[in-house]
């Protein structure tokens, strides 16, 4: 609990020194940028910190790419 608290006030701290900075400068599309990816990274880090299983970016790319190997090695046989 102590951890997500820490990741939670380091985003927001994080958040309060960009966000200004992009208000004063009207760059509202890099503020939506940075808005959406600081929360996503803010969660995938609190996920982590809870141990909530996250799944394998890697296991998707094998699931997509596997039959057609297995195709292609039954072609070269």
């Amino acid at each position: 609990m102590l951890l997500t608290m820490g990741i939670l006030v380091i985003s927001a701290a994080v958040s309060m020194f960009e966000i200004p900075n992009l208000l004063k400068n009207n760059k509202t599309k890099e503020l939506w940028v940075f808005i959406i990816l600081l929360l996503i990274g803010t969660s995938l880090s609190v996920a982590v910190c809870l141990k909530v299983m996250l799944p394998n970016p890697l296991n998707w790319i094998t699931f997509i790419f596997k039959p057609f190997s297995e195709f292609i090695m039954t072609t070269l046989k």
